[in-house]
């Protein structure tokens, strides 16, 4: 082993190391190919498991509803075991090889476990569309999130594109890479699939044709507390990394949404802007804020950047000195 590398290594672990790669690898690299990325392996089986869960829209309330619950329970915790199994043979198989050859495994397996460069581009895409017309700027943010975009006004759209940012920096940085500095890849792994399926089931009524009223409950549930830490650390991070907010504020903009974990980040990133964010006839972050402008569509890309740089420094540094303690 070279000198500088006894120098480094007993300070910062694989798992550190792991994680500045997968974030490298996603800036330069992106997504992988569809057939190779473990998310979509696991959106087809949630896709398959969910049509013959969910009853048809409309169908009429019985007390045999609440079995599909457990229908849904069951369904999820199968594909959970699958994939936690799946991601602890590649860590143990991993594991058997060189402390270099292991950190780049992971990074490479960790990568699509989180999407950073993605998202960013889908965001900054949001403000471009808009700047064509206010109808292109509603067929982009379709791709973005699943909100009834027809009767959005250019401000709502560009309110929820960087809601969508603000959020999906927690689902698709913040909490993937928590999970795997907590639980190593089965972690990550096991947070990916909860969050995908909160995607696809975690409904309160019918959508595309099912209704997931009882479906879906476990996973909005599992994805609700696997989320609830991170959420709240991607608004420290945001609050921090922007010159600092007062938690009491915070606090209260946060409860002012339906979801327990998604306010925290929105309503974090509201504030750092001196911004309104909002979702007609739902909620209100910050409404004394400015409305927000394509500007703040590329402010919000910057300050996300440093969430992104700082959760990387902070798992390099956690994993280095658990490290040296142990």
């Amino acid at each position: 082993m070279t000198p500088w590398l006894d120098l480094f290594l007993p300070q910062v672990s694989i798992a550190g190391i792991a994680v500045f790669l997968a974030i490298v690898i996603d800036v330069f690299f992106g997504e992988p190919r569809a057939r190779l990325h473990p998310v979509v392996w696991m959106g087809r089986y949630l896709d398959w498991a969910g049509k013959r869960i969910a009853p048809a829209a409309n169908t009429p309330y019985t007390e045999r509803s609440k079995q599909v619950f457990w229908w849904g329970a069951w369904a999820w915790i199968a594909g959970a075991l699958v994939v936690i199994a799946a991601a602890c043979f590649l860590q143990w198989t991993l594991a058997q090889f060189p402390w270099w050859i292991t950190c780049l495994g992971l990074g490479i397996l960790l990568k699509p476990l989180m999407a950073w460069n993605m998202l960013q581009r889908e965001v900054s895409a949001v403000e471009d569309a808009l700047g064509e017309s206010l109808a292109a700027g509603r067929e982009r943010l379709s791709w973005l999130c699943s909100r009834d975009v027809r009767q959005l006004s250019a401000t709502e759209v560009r309110e929820s594109a960087i809601e969508s940012l603000a959020e999906n920096l927690n689902d698709s940085v913040v909490a993937p890479l928590f999970w795997f500095m907590l639980l190593g890849l089965p972690g990550a792994a096991l947070y990916r699939f909860a969050n995908t399926a909160d995607a696809m089931w975690g409904y309160i009524g019918p959508r595309s044709g099912r209704d997931w009223t009882w479906a879906g409950k476990w996973a909005a549930h599992a994805d609700d507390i696997l989320s609830w830490i991170p959420a709240r650390l991607t608004a420290l991070l945001l609050a921090v990394t922007t010159g600092g907010l007062s938690f009491s504020i915070l606090r209260v903009e946060a409860l002012r949404t339906p979801s327990p974990n998604g306010g925290w980040p929105m309503a974090a990133m509201a504030l750092a802007l001196d911004i309104r964010l909002g979702k007609p006839g739902v909620y209100s972050l910050h409404p004394q804020g400015r409305r927000p402008q394509s500007e703040d569509t590329k402010n919000a890309v910057l300050v996300s950047r440093r969430v992104v740089i700082a959760v990387t420094v902070l798992g390099i540094v956690l994993s280095g000195v658990w490290r040296i303690v142990t």
